[in-house]
């Protein structure tokens, strides 16, 4: 985008000035995750850039701490507890949070605003609480240790994600289409499966996106409520850098940091196709 010709002298300085203090806010927030990528393919096993990678030696770089993670037996094992815990978590706090946003969107729902709030307190409690609440409680049930007890402390805390996006979703739903169903004769389950849920699709999809991502990067709750058996990617990581601390590490977060950019980008572009079937944008 040019400048306007009728920019004044401040205008000008304003609109660069601008870009760089956007630039600069980007570099701050982003600067410590890129730095990571060249690091995780050090030939050397340093967390620091070697005279190699500096001049941009070839000897300098190898593949080789992404060989040590695919051939790893336990970093196999956590990437089958991430995967697996996630998307059960997902699966649990994208139907219940659904199930929640819908009745908050009812005119007759009694209560909203506290019902909300105990809603999403998973988000605004700080997560050592929870974590530690979580502990107790499923000490007291004996599922703590388990794959039941991680999942469901997962879910609980996906469920403020898929609250927040499928409400949003919502917000511009017009509930005419869902009383005109009723007027032909159309039951509540047939109404919900063939009206509303595909309008409000690409919200339930975005809040499940942030639900499995929640899950696959959380790290506190699994310290208390994991056992030896389900231990995740984060936990693994956590152990890797307390007790053999390897470039391996690098790679991973390599990975994650690949695979959060592809979940957020399949995000924004929902985002995008439900201002469209809501009229919100031009087509």
């Amino acid at each position: 985008m040019s400048m306007p010709a009728y920019f004044t002298l401040k205008d000008k300085i304003w609109y660069y000035a601008f870009r760089v203090i956007c630039f600069s806010i980007f570099f701050f927030l982003l600067a410590p995750i890129l730095i990571m990528i060249p690091l995780s393919f050090n030939a050397q096993p340093f967390f620091t850039f070697t005279r190699e990678m500096l001049t941009l030696n070839p000897e300098g770089f190898s593949l080789r701490w992404y060989e040590d993670f695919l051939g790893s037996a336990s970093w196999r094992r956590s990437i089958q507890n991430s995967f697996m815990i996630g998307a059960a978590a997902t699966v649990i706090a994208t139907s219940l949070g659904t199930l929640a946003a819908l009745g908050l969107s009812r005119s007759e729902m009694p209560y909203k605003g506290l019902i909300m709030g105990l809603l999403i307190s998973p988000m605004i409690v700080p997560l050592i609480i929870s974590a530690a609440g979580m502990f107790f409680f499923f000490s007291s049930i004996n599922i703590a240790g388990t794959y039941l007890g991680v999942i469901l402390a997962h879910a609980a805390l996906g469920v403020p994600f898929v609250v927040i996006t499928v409400t949003a979703t919502l917000v511009g739903f017009d509930h005419s289409l869902t009383r005109a169903a009723a007027n032909l004769g159309a039951s509540p389950t047939r109404t919900f499966f063939k009206i509303t849920m595909p309008l409000i699709l690409p919200g339930v999809i975005s809040g499940a996106l942030f639900a499995f991502i929640t899950s696959f990067d959380e790290i506190v709750v699994v310290l208390f409520v994991a056992g030896v058996e389900q231990r995740t990617i984060p936990r693994e990581m956590w152990s890797g850098i307390r007790e053999d601390i390897s470039p391996t590490i690098l790679a991973v977060a390599t990975i994650l940091v690949l695979i959060s950019i592809a979940l957020l980008t399949v995000v924004e572009l929902l985002r995008r196709r439900g201002e469209r079937l809501r009229g919100l944008s031009p087509q």
